[in-house]
């Protein structure tokens, strides 16, 4: 029997209402290019990892931007585009599964990444295949809690203060097999990550201890913030 194949899916079907605008916060010009071309081209050069699929919006119409054509194509041949995404972040990975069903074996893992995370790097991907890679159930990157964290009231002020050992800041990938994450996204679809939906599903997915420069761009102050590392990172390099 052949080895499990890694495959990558990106939801991108979002509108980033969150950070406001017109334009879908993936599709943000990023150092020059879409805020989601920075996260693909590491997906879809690294070697472990066959095919690459992006979920986006039925009418989307920023993705076929002709000045984007080229840099699209810049990532070769294991860059598939789907327009199947769904009305959240959990149908639209559902639906990219779906659709994705011929061309995976349950066995596969995939690696679930979110479109707004641009600053992954081939040295985070090697951490979580190599820590997951004969993993029984997989899991996903994520950092340790090192603040305190306060619960509000309806007033704005402190409720009680929360006890942060044992707490995790959830990233991705979040890297699963397919024939299991299929089954837990559709007996748990109100879930907000994959990881929810196998922990729902009775499993306890790996945490795998990351940086946290693989931020994920929710307000505007995240996107300086993420130019910022890119820069460092290309100036290191």
């Amino acid at each position: 029997m052949s080895a499990p194949r890694c495959h990558a899916l990106v939801p991108a079907a979002g509108g980033g209402t969150r950070f406001g605008g017109k334009t879908p916060k993936q599709y943000l010009s990023l150092l020059g290019r879409p805020l989601i071309w920075h996260a693909l081209a590491v997906l879809c050069a690294h070697p472990r990892i066959d095919r690459v699929w992006v979920i986006i919006a039925p009418d989307d119409v920023y993705w076929q931007t002709p000045e984007w054509r080229d840099l699209w194509l810049s990532l070769g041949p294991g860059l598939e585009v789907i327009a199947c995404g769904g009305e959240s972040r959990a149908a639209s990975v559902a639906n990219g599964i779906a659709a994705a069903a011929t061309a995976v074996a349950p066995e596969d893992w995939v690696l679930v990444h979110d479109a707004a995370r641009p600053c992954l790097s081939a040295a985070m991907l090697d951490r979580l295949l190599d820590t997951l890679i004969d993993d029984p159930v997989g899991g996903l990157l994520a950092v340790p809690l090192a603040d305190t964290l306060k619960r509000a009231n309806a007033d704005g002020r402190v409720a009680e203060t929360l006890p942060r050992a044992g707490l995790w800041q959830a990233q991705t990938p979040q890297m699963f097999r397919y024939g299991l994450l299929e089954k837990a996204l559709a007996a748990h679809p109100d879930v907000t990550d994959e990881a929810g939906a196998m922990e729902a599903a009775g499993f306890a997915p790996c945490l795998v201890e990351n940086s946290a420069t693989n931020l994920k761009v929710t307000f505007p102050a995240d996107l300086t913030q993420a130019t910022w590392i890119l820069h460092g990172r290309s100036a290191a390099e």
